[in-house]
């Protein structure tokens, strides 16, 4: 007989889940361009964040560019986001060095006036691109300074195009607490559907998704899809398909579909962004249809007809989501003491995934979905769902 005395020491996968300097899934991560704000939100102060294991301010200078530091002064390691945005950059509060967005030091209002110590002196810098209200900075080598991708679910369709920066779609709040991995490989899970947002938690989503479906897995170009087929009572089938593209990013389709036929494409593109390695924010892109002038947003999981933030500590204990699920993980998952079984194949799939990405850095590489010709730079995108009828799924 055996009891949970003596077990190994538990541990987790530190290649796919730690995201600092010089890690491998962190050396993944700053390869690719990744959001870090909302437009939005740059106003007149710097604004303090913390992006793969990095403290750093995120600012726009009085010329309207956007500039990303790290967030300690290379003089004597005040904070920035105590500094004064000016016309030519932030300016630090401390003894009054200035930086410009690319982190050259403009200004040492205490030096004499014939110093050129400034021209040998650079604050830490990131490249920064502004995309449909997000801004997106690449933290890699700027020898393997890739093409700004767009993405198809962005570029055309009807309604508009928002940017968030909660975690839209996962419920929870802004920041969860847990490792971004917990939340990237959920996607190649539709099991759990059946279960936490159906059986569980009381129909968290659409009708239409609380049947189990049946689902094939594939690796793609950029990542993994997951193809999901549930029989409706009527005969007809609901077809559903999601992706992630590495290293971070998911295409998951409206929760609430599954009444309408003909495929639809998926509106909602999110990058899954560690804060650090137990801290992980979600950017989003979304593209909503307009009625009478208002931005109208799809449905988020409910908890009994209630939303995650109106829930009681004892409602979100008894009607559990994404969240919940996720971060009781840990803050780390104790990949150890896994026992992934026929249902994890996605979740299989995606580590695959990721490694052969983190190899192929390792070994000088681009990954996949690396982009070198400026006139090849839109990503297209497959996620979406469709209702089939029985007379159609025969033709």
């Amino acid at each position: 007989m055996e009891s949970g005395y003596g077990r190994p020491r538990p541990s987790h996968d530190a290649a796919l889940t730690e995201v600092g300097p010089g890690t491998p899934a962190g050396e993944l991560m700053r390869r690719y361009w990744q959001p870090v704000g909302l437009s939005s939100a740059l106003a007149d102060m710097p604004v303090p964040l913390r992006v793969l294991g990095e403290d750093l301010v995120l600012f726009r200078d009085g010329r309207g560019r956007p500039g990303l530091l790290d967030a300690h002064c290379c003089h004597r390691g005040t904070s920035l986001e105590y500094g004064r945005v000016e016309r030519d950059g932030v300016r630090c509060c401390y003894h009054g060095w200035l930086f410009d967005v690319d982190g050259r030091c403009l200004d040492m209002p205490c030096e004499p006036a014939d110093s050129t110590y400034k021209a040998r002196v650079r604050q830490p810098w990131y490249p920064c691109r502004e995309y449909h209200g997000l801004v997106f900075a690449y933290m890699g080598p700027l020898a393997k300074l890739p093409v700004f991708p767009r993405w198809d679910i962005a570029e055309d369709g009807e309604g508009v195009v928002i940017a968030d920066g909660t975690s839209y779609g996962l419920g929870g709040g802004t920041i969860l607490d847990c490792n971004w991995l917990q939340i990237y490989e959920n996607v190649m899970d539709p099991f759990h559907v059946a279960v936490l947002h159906s059986t569980f938690s009381g129909g968290q989503f659409s009708s239409a998704m609380s049947a189990r479906p049946e689902i094939a897995w594939n690796f793609t170009a950029h990542g993994v899809c997951s193809t999901q087929v549930r029989e409706l009572p009527d005969g007809a089938q609901f077809r559903r398909v999601t992706e992630i593209l590495v290293p971070n990013v998911r295409i998951v389709p409206s929760v609430g579909a599954g009444d309408a036929e003909d495929f639809t494409r998926a509106g909602h593109i999110g990058w899954i962004v560690p804060i650090d390695d137990t801290h992980t924010r979600m950017y989003s892109l979304l593209r909503v249809p307009v009625r009478d002038g208002t931005p109208v947003f799809p449905p988020r999981a409910r908890h009994g007809g209630k939303g995650w933030a109106e829930l009681t500590d004892d409602e979100r204990h008894r009607m559990p989501g994404d969240k919940e699920a996720q971060e009781s993980q840990g803050a780390i998952a104790v990949h150890a003491n896994e026992h992934l079984a026929s249902s994890d194949r996605g979740v299989i799939m995606t580590r695959q995934t990721i490694r052969r990405a983190i190899d192929a850095v390792a070994h000088g590489d681009d990954p996949p979905g690396i982009l070198r010709d400026p006139a090849r730079d839109l990503i297209a995108t497959i996620a979406g769902n469709a209702v089939v009828s029985t007379t159609a799924g025969r033709s």
